[in-house]
């Protein structure tokens, strides 16, 4: 807890020394964002601002539901790519194209959907030629 200034001490000097001497205990070196620049301060405000930061830093995203599909099936096409086995490019296609299928059956909100579930065995064969 910070001390009470003292009587006949100026106010400005009082909170400077109490600066000073938190710097000279390194207080404000392990501080968030240390030694990175400020956000710009020239967008125009937003009062939603920190609802977005929140948002930001913990990865979510608002999306109609068929373009969150969208946009999982077009990850899933990059993990398959990116895998290392043949096992796991076939896991990683059959569970997005479960998902497809069920929003096939039941069309989610938002835009068309425009997803047809991937041909496992032509993926398989195409991460194969990249490998060769």
């Amino acid at each position: 807890m910070t001390e009470r200034k003292p009587p006949g001490v100026d106010f400005e000097s009082f909170v400077d020394k109490q600066i000073r001497d938190a710097e000279r205990r390194g207080e404000f070196r392990d501080l968030a964002g240390f030694g990175k620049p400020l956000a710009n301060d020239t967008a125009p405000y937003d009062e939603l601002w920190w609802v977005k930061g929140k948002m930001h830093r913990e990865g979510l995203t608002v999306l109609p539901p068929s373009l969150a599909l969208r946009k999982e099936a077009e990850d899933a096409a990059g993990k398959a790519a990116a895998a290392a086995t043949e096992q796991q490019v076939r896991r990683i296609l059959t569970e997005i194209n479960e998902k497809i299928a069920e929003a096939l059956r039941r069309p989610p909100e938002g835009p068309p959907l425009n997803l047809r579930p991937f041909d496992v065995e032509a993926e398989v064969a195409a991460w194969r030629e990249a490998r060769a």
